[in-house]
């Protein structure tokens, strides 16, 4: 699920999201006058660019503002417009006909001094294999994360004051500097990290793609070169990071929350008892399978986004198992993740049975397409209203777990679309279209959602649910996959996910609560009033713990379970 939740915060009146304009025009605005001029130097960029560039503005300097755009709060306005072989020193204009969020133009900015600052994000063009060229950013391992991006061009905030009423201005802006490569974290006697091109990828893309993945070792590992070890694959967004933040320095800013404090407990815990002599010794990993689209994969093969599922199990976990002690056994082989990762992690296991021996999902990305976040994509003409009566009702998007909504679907829509469009916004939305939808005549995918109307495509949405929706697959293919998934499919979710996740998932319970010939054997379990993303009653280290006497369970008889310690 999307990447920047921590930072959306206010509730929006469902009544204001009947028009979107409604909600983000201001009685004193910045008028149909005001448009900004952006260029680079030689210097800086020596040839042609093609990309999008931005024009972000906040009331505060600190952060940049190219830093404050992630997420659907709104606090950073900001424009986009795509640009085509601009050259060095040629100006590029960002103006009123351009998408912007929260306003939608920039004739609906409220007047006011603001820091400004511009952003270009280079676009690379890919010649596919599928004969399609398509230009969109090519993920440097920062995350598809636009600010931070190296070779992203970037210029100095300057302070300006945005007058109201109708009156011409303009105001140029330079690129004057360029986001630096990012550093690779080093690898230490606990932490390995791995990064190879995947060949299926680079075919498909037309271009070098690569993927990896982070190893956490288990206690002994160097030592006792005679064991090999079950593996954990933990799905999830892009990310560097140690698997379960292990060696990490703990610090909490002044004036911490409890659930932050529970947060560094957790981890804590975790990683004393990972060193603990009594813990069950495992590898843990993390994969890195960042896409043109977004900062994961989601783990499937996709007409849009390439054979990313095969270069998971036919690529990434081989060479893991080839370069580290693993038993290269499904029975020790499980999935786990959350959001994102709680659907991959699921997907993974229900399209490849007999791969892996059992998947622990948290909070999962929608599993039914009938509750698509908060939308029946099957049955209802629009993704972003309802007519109930006589009356058109604002389709939420995100809540608390008090049920106060916090945004809308047109609104998140709308964020995405200035972000770039033919879903080149590196988010959501765009993600689930490019993984789940089919190819367009373009050569991007075809849309399920109109960007502009909101409508549903039901075309669109028939292939979604031939292709992935697990419940829908489930029900198709259970004669054939029942046997090898019995005992294996566990979920978490709170009953009241931020984005109504728990509605598909009680879809999905419905359905395999009626499965015989294997009954499923899994279990379902909801969180009373939890949000995204919880993971169950039980701590880091106690799940995988678990997870390590499932694995210990139901290994064969003549397994050797030297890496178990309480046997």
């Amino acid at each position: 699920m999307l990447r920047s939740a921590v930072r959306w915060t206010g509730a929006v009146a469902l009544a204001a999201a009947l028009a979107f304009s409604a909600v983000t025009a201001q009685p004193s605005s910045a008028g149909p006058g005001l448009r900004f001029e952006v260029s680079f130097p030689s210097s800086v960029h020596a040839t042609p660019i093609d990309g999008r560039v931005f024009v972000i503005l906040s009331k505060t300097a600190t952060p940049e503002p190219r830093l404050q755009i992630e997420g659907y709060d709104g606090d950073a306005p900001f424009f986009g417009a795509d640009v085509e072989g601009l050259r060095p020193g040629q100006w590029t204009v960002v103006g009123d006909t351009d998408d912007g969020y929260p306003y939608l133009h920039l004739q609906d900015l409220p007047a006011g001094d603001y820091y400004v600052q511009p952003l270009l994000s280079v676009y690379t063009t890919f010649h596919r294999a599928d004969g399609h060229v398509v230009q969109m950013h090519m993920d440097q391992w920062e995350g598809q994360r636009f600010a931070i991006s190296p070779g992203n061009l970037y210029g100095t905030p300057q302070k300006i004051h945005v007058d109201g009423g109708v009156k011409a201005r303009t105001i140029r802006l330079t690129l004057d500097q360029v986001i630096p490569p990012l550093g690779v974290p080093p690898d230490t006697a606990w932490v390995k990290h791995v990064r190879f091109e995947s060949p299926l990828l680079s075919k498909f893309w037309g271009h070098p793609i690569f993927i990896g993945a982070t190893i956490l070792l288990p206690k002994g590992y160097d030592t006792n070169q005679a064991v090999r070890y079950p593996v954990n694959y933990e799905q999830g967004h892009f990310s560097r990071r140690a698997p379960g933040g292990f060696g990490e320095p703990v610090t909490l800013p002044p004036g911490a929350g409890d659930r932050l404090r529970a947060r560094v407990q957790e981890q804590q815990a975790f990683e004393e008892a990972w060193k603990s002599n009594g813990y069950p010794r495992m590898l843990y990993v993390t994969f890195q399978t960042p896409t043109p689209y977004y900062d994961d994969s989601y783990a499937v093969d996709s007409p849009n986004s390439g054979p990313y599922g095969q270069a998971i199990t036919q690529e990434l976990i081989p060479y893991i198992d080839a370069h580290f002690r693993t038993i290269a056994q499904p029975w020790a082989r499980v999935v786990s993740g959350g959001s994102t990762g709680g659907w991959e992690s699921l997907a993974l296991q229900i399209f490849h049975p007999e791969f892996f021996g059992g998947t622990y999902s948290y909070c999962p990305d929608p599993v039914d397409f009938h509750g698509f976040q908060i939308v029946n994509i099957y049955d209802w003409p629009n993704a972003w209203f309802r007519q109930t009566g006589g009356i058109t009702v604002p389709l939420p998007g995100m809540r608390d777990t008090t049920g106060v909504v916090l945004n809308t679907m047109q609104q998140e829509m709308h964020y995405e679309r200035a972000r770039g469009n033919k879903g080149r916004s590196g988010e959501q939305w765009d993600v689930w279209e490019a993984t789940y939808g089919p190819l367009g005549d373009n050569g991007y995918f075809k849309p399920l959602i109109d960007p502009q109307t909101g409508a549903i495509d039901p075309q669109v949405a028939a292939y979604w649910r031939d292709h992935m929706d697990l419940t829908r697959y489930l029900e198709t293919h259970w004669s054939e996959v029942g046997p090898q998934l019995a005992g294996k499919l566990h979920i978490w979710v709170g009953d009241m996910d931020t984005y109504y996740l728990n509605n598909a998932v009680h879809i999905l319970d419905a359905y395999l609560s009626t499965t015989t010939n294997p009954p499923y054997g899994g279990s379902i379990m909801y969180g009373p009033r939890q949000p995204h993303c919880w993971a169950g009653p039980l701590p880091l280290a106690e799940r995988l713990q678990g997870m390590a006497q499932d694995i210990a369970a139901h290994a064969p008889r003549t397994a050797d379970l030297d890496w178990w310690p309480e046997r």
